[in-house]
């Protein structure tokens, strides 16, 4: 999951980059994403793997944290 973050977040930096897009945009465009994409993989830890809310809200946050702190730091490396 982490790794797909990745991923998307140097997808999105590059359409930016491409379309000549503000930097917060894309960091918007790519936290709103990231943090449906977390959602669902939170929900289908709980419906269909078997694990209590209480496991899966820690992973849910390393899975939303990781990738969006890493896209904050490099939006911040841009200003």
């Amino acid at each position: 999951m982490l790794l797909g973050g990745l991923v998307l977040l140097a997808g999105i930096y590059g359409i930016a980059h491409l379309r000549r897009w503000p930097m917060r945009r894309a960091f918007a465009v790519f936290a709103a994403l990231w943090a449906l994409v977390a959602a669902v993989n939170l929900w289908v830890g709980v419906a269909h793997a078997g694990y209590a809310l209480a496991e899966e809200l820690p992973i849910f946050g390393l899975v939303f944290a990781v990738p969006t702190a890493l896209a904050w730091l490099a939006l911040r490396g841009r200003a």
